[in-house]
């Protein structure tokens, strides 16, 4: 599977780093340089989004994921899924999904639960 992973903090990077170890080709991206162990890192959100089957964020606040969307949604391919992992506020959320739904793209909510343990040790409960 072709995933885009936006959002390297804390949390982010243990679950891309996860997905890439179980066999996925990942692409990655933040704002912030990070030491990613192998992970492919590209220049951009959207670069992350074109051709991905599933772009996942986990953003730190709901304008920030607004951001993000507004940005990737035009580029993703109809039919590929946006799992939002980011806990954000529900009306960021659900106008997200709303501009997801005009994009042809499929969107899902899906905070976790389990801390950076969880990230690290891919235990996590996703709530979706």
């Amino acid at each position: 599977m072709k995933v885009g992973f936006i959002g390297l903090g804390n949390m982010g990077k243990p679950m891309a780093l996860n997905l890439m170890n179980a066999g996925h080709d990942v692409n990655g991206f933040d704002i912030v340089a990070v030491d990613v162990q192998g992970l492919r890192i590209l220049e951009s959100a959207t670069d992350v989004a074109k051709n991905a089957d599933v772009v996942i964020t986990m953003l730190p606040n709901g304008a920030i994921l607004r951001h993000v969307a507004e940005a990737i949604l035009p580029v993703m391919a109809p039919a590929a899924v946006f799992l939002d992992c980011s806990t954000v506020d529900v009306d960021s959320e659900r106008v997200v999904a709303k501009m997801a739904k005009e994009a042809n793209v499929i969107p899902l909510d899906a905070p976790v639960s389990g801390g950076i343990g969880g990230a690290s040790a891919g235990t996590f409960t996703f709530m979706v």
